[in-house]
């Protein structure tokens, strides 16, 4: 049966009796909109803890004054059906006035990674982002947290706040869910109509013809961008390309040389609806 909370202080009390059982939760944050991603990550968290929480917040500090805040789906009873049947423990679902009392004026910023790629574009996004998991670690008290590595920046910089603030909870990295055609799942897919969402097949295409192509040693790390810029910019739907380039995996620095893991990452749009995808590359030694 799932539990639905909606107090951050009932929250804490109950993973309170969790640990002192020396329970292990496992914790998934969401803005909702669920769909199989999000589930593979409730499952994986399912089968490793004996508790599975996830939380359903559309975080107001990680929108820009001009993003989809106000539009982002909000689809609660179907996200419930989604987490019942898979067996989710418990639901949280805070309200903007009890994560942001009046008078809130703490923010958690990790500084380098902030600014990089996604950040470049979004300005004070992942201050947002970091502010709110910090808050939400504090309040569900989780063994392990669970990230997708279709947000892999994301999944970076919380990684490095959970390492430089000593908090207490394994990052857990989980492999991208696509569409049969290779679309990474998004719950801003939904905003694709049906040419563009045909369209957005180009990220996953223009990913895997690079991963190709560096592992048969047929291209330069220094060519790499250009040749994705190609085959984005081929496509009639793309709007705008953010970025499209290799990347160090630890640090998100352009990358002149190969190296034994390559991160591979896009940011474009099409229509008004801003993508992102990203591939691993490993080198053989």
């Amino acid at each position: 049966m799932l539990e639905r909370i909606s107090i951050p202080n009932v929250m804490q009390e109950t993973s309170r009796k969790f640990i002192l059982k020396a329970k292990k939760i496992g914790f998934v944050p969401t803005m909702g909109a669920l769909h199989n991603g999000h589930i593979s990550l409730v499952e994986r968290a399912k089968n490793e803890n004996d508790i599975t929480v996830v939380s359903i917040f559309v975080n107001p500090l990680q929108f820009g004054q001009d993003e989809d805040f106000d539009k982002y789906p909000r689809v609660l009873e179907k996200d419930l059906e989604m987490l019942e049947s898979v067996g989710t423990n418990i639901l949280f679902v805070p309200q903007v006035k009890h994560m942001y009392p009046e008078g809130f004026l703490t923010t958690v910023k990790v500084r380098e990674l902030s600014d990089k790629l996604c950040g470049a574009f979004r300005k004070g996004h992942f201050e947002g982002v970091t502010t709110v998991v910090c808050k939400l670690i504090n309040i569900v008290k989780p063994t392990r947290i669970y990230f997708g590595q279709k947000d892999y920046q994301q999944m970076l910089i919380v990684k490095q706040m959970v390492n430089d603030l000593n908090i207490d909870v394994e990052v857990v990295s989980c492999r991208t869910i696509r569409e049969s055609d290779g679309l990474a799942m998004s719950s801003r897919n939904v905003y694709l109509n049906h040419a563009e969402r045909k369209s957005a097949t180009i990220l996953y295409k223009t990913l895997k013809h690079i991963e190709s192509l560096i592992l048969q040693d047929k291209i330069s790390c220094r060519d790499v961008s250009k040749i994705m810029y190609k085959m984005l910019s081929d496509e009639p739907l793309v709007k705008e390309i953010q970025y499209a380039d290799i990347y160090d995996v630890k640090t998100l620095e352009r990358l002149d040389e190969f190296k034994d893991e390559n991160l591979l990452a896009i940011a474009l749009k099409i229509g008004d609806t801003r993508l992102i995808d990203n591939l691993i590359v490993e080198r053989k030694k």
